[in-house]
This record gives structure tokens, C-alpha cells and sequence, in this order.
């Protein structure tokens, strides 16, 4: 009789806990999903504590705008998917991978880039860098507040700012640039100090790049708009992608331009790995850069347009007067 009452007992309390506890896992998950914090709350590492389409906080890296990058491919400009990321005292220092590995500049260089700002560049920005001047009225110039150093360093370093003409419809590149390259990230570093983001100063490593691979991408994803051979194009309302084979573009803008989409160019933020980039830049920085014509003249390196033109000028010309010379000899 005892016997049977225990077995009695032990099924009602097993009909109770278990439901019980499976509502109970239930709604930690839940909350867990919910609240992508609470997961991580419990970690002693730099795992994100709070998550937000524009920006991303962590305990080491202090609050990122993470807006100039998107989606969720491994080692794709994104830091906080990257194979190593390095951080300190609240600062975003590095990331990236072997292919390429983003910098932001040192915090001793934004003393330095506030007084070079205030002086070259706040009439056109706004004194914080925030596209408002002291009336609150819009200035000539957008926000940078929060574009990143990888931003600012291009437009800088490629002397297409301080601009020539604040009226010209597209920025032209200037050489030499106004500002040395050091010049160019302080002027970085003030900014990005501002509204701590990303993407960093990318360093791609070329060696080892795969240059064929290169040669393809840049065909699927570049000459549409500067053309096969990297000599650039008109493109419309005024505008025009520059030439990339002058020996001026540094494979750090090269990368620079993949990753923030100045101007007209399209952001690859999310759909080229470090690796593709790395590939496009050593392809760009070397055979269009530096190209090898083993035919002997190089018709100015403009693409199939002008070999075209000169196959049938000579060539089916040349053809035509000896068959006249021929046939006036017969």
C-alpha cells in the first residue's frame, strides 16, 4: 500500500516539475532573445552588451558606429566579426585579419586635427564637424560626424578636401594634396573622436594576393564605371569615375574607396571579404598600374575602343590597298 502511494506521489510531483521547468526554460529563452544584453551580461570577455542597427557597445570598445558596415560575412570590414579585433580603455584600436588589417589613429593626433579642421575645414563642416554653423543653419558642406577615419583619411589623402571649389559639382582630385598623409589622419582622428565608427584606415597585405581573382571582381564589380583598363569615364549630371591607374593611387585609398563609396561609387561593405578586396587592390595597384604590353604599343591603355579602331584603320585598311595595288598590277 506504502508502495503504491509513493508511486502515486513521485508521478504527480513529475506531472507538475516537468511543465513547470519547461515554461521556466521557455521564458529564458525568450527573454534571451529578446534582450541580446541579458545573454551576455554574464561574460567577463568584450562580448556586445547592447545592440542597435546603428551601433554596436561592448564593454572594451566602448560604443561603435558600426552604420558605414552591413551584413554578416566573416573577415568583411566589420569588427566585431572579424577574426581579431583589438581594444582599450573604452577605444576601438584595430581589426581585421591577414588580408587586411584597419587601424584608427593614434588618440595623440586629435589635438592636432581639431586646430587643422578649425582652420581648413570647420566653415564648410561646421565647427563639430556636424554639417550646422553657430546659428543652427545648414552649412555647405554634409555631417561627418560618424562616417569613420577610413572616410575622412580618403577624401583627405587623394586632395579632393579641402575642396578646390566648393561649388563644383564633384570634387577633383588635387596633386599634390593639400595635406601630408599624417596631416590627413589627424584630421581622422578629430573626427572620429567625435562620433567614435567605422570603417578604420585599412592596410591591405598584398602579398600573396591573387591578382587573377582580382582581375575578375574588378570586371563583375569596377569597370562598369572606370572602364576595363582603370582610365575612368564621364558618368552623368557632370560627374565621372576617375581614373585608378595614375601611380598617385595608393592601394590604401584603393581600399579606402572599396569600403566607404565616395561620392557616386557604390560602399562594398558586406558583400567583398577582405581577401576579394586585397585581390582588387593588388590587381588595380599592379597590372593596371603597372601594365605590361607585350605587343609592343599600348594605343594609351583606353580598353577595346581604341584597339578596335586602329585593327580597322590599319589593318583592314592596309589590307584594301594592296588588294587595290595588286589588282591595278594585274
Amino acid at each position: 500500500m506504502r508502495s503504491v502511494r509513493a508511486q502515486s506521489t513521485g508521478t504527480i510531483r513529475t506531472k507538475v516539475l516537468l511543465p513547470g521547468g519547461l515554461l521556466a526554460v521557455a521564458a529564458m529563452a525568450s527573454l534571451a532573445m529578446l534582450v541580446p544584453g541579458a545573454a551576455a551580461a554574464g561574460r567577463s570577455d568584450a562580448s556586445s552588451v547592447s545592440i542597435s542597427p546603428d551601433q554596436v557597445t561592448t564593454k572594451a570598445c566602448g560604443t561603435v558606429n558600426v552604420k558605414g558596415v552591413t551584413g554578416s560575412t566573416p573577415n568583411a570590414g566589420n569588427p566585431f566579426i572579424s577574426s581579431s579585433k583589438v581594444c582599450l580603455n573604452g577605444s576601438l584600436i584595430s581589426y581585421g585579419n591577414h588580408y587586411i588589417t584597419y587601424s584608427n589613429p593614434p588618440k595623440a593626433f586629435v589635438d592636432a586635427g581639431r586646430l587643422l579642421f578649425a582652420q581648413a575645414c570647420s566653415s564648410c563642416h561646421g565647427a563639430q564637424a556636424n554639417g550646422v554653423d553657430p546659428e543652427g543653419n545648414a552649412t555647405i558642406g554634409p555631417n561627418l560626424q560618424g562616417v569613420g577615419a577610413a572616410t575622412v583619411d580618403f577624401w583627405v589623402s587623394t586632395g579632393r578636401m579641402p575642396a578646390a571649389d566648393v561649388k563644383a559639382v564633384e570634387a577633383e582630385r588635387r596633386n599634390p594634396p593639400r595635406f601630408n598623409a599624417v596631416q590627413s589622419l589627424e584630421l581622422a582622428a578629430w573626427v572620429n573622436s567625435l562620433v567614435p565608427a567605422v570603417p578604420a584606415v585599412p592596410n591591405p597585405n598584398l602579398r600573396g594576393a591573387d591578382q587573377s581573382a582580382g582581375q575578375e571582381l574588378f570586371s563583375l564589380n569596377c569597370a562598369a564605371c572606370h572602364t576595363i583598363e582603370g582610365s575612368g569615364d564621364a558618368l552623368a549630371f557632370g560627374t565621372n569615375a576617375p581614373s585608378i591607374v595614375n601611380k598617385n593611387v595608393t592601394p590604401q585609398q584603393i581600399a579606402e574607396a572599396i569600403r566607404t563609396g565616395p561620392a557616386n561609387m557604390p560602399r562594398f561593405s558586406g558583400n567583398l571579404t577582405d581577401k576579394q578586396v586585397a585581390d582588387i587592390t593588388s590587381y588595380v595597384a599592379g597590372r593596371l598600374q603597372h601594365p605590361v604590353n607585350p605587343g609592343g604599343f599600348s594605343l594609351g591603355g583606353v580598353g577595346p575602343v581604341a584597339e578596335g579602331f586602329v585593327a580597322l584603320l590599319i589593318g583592314v585598311g592596309g589590307l584594301a590597298l594592296i588588294c587595290f595595288w595588286i589588282g591595278e598590277r594585274s
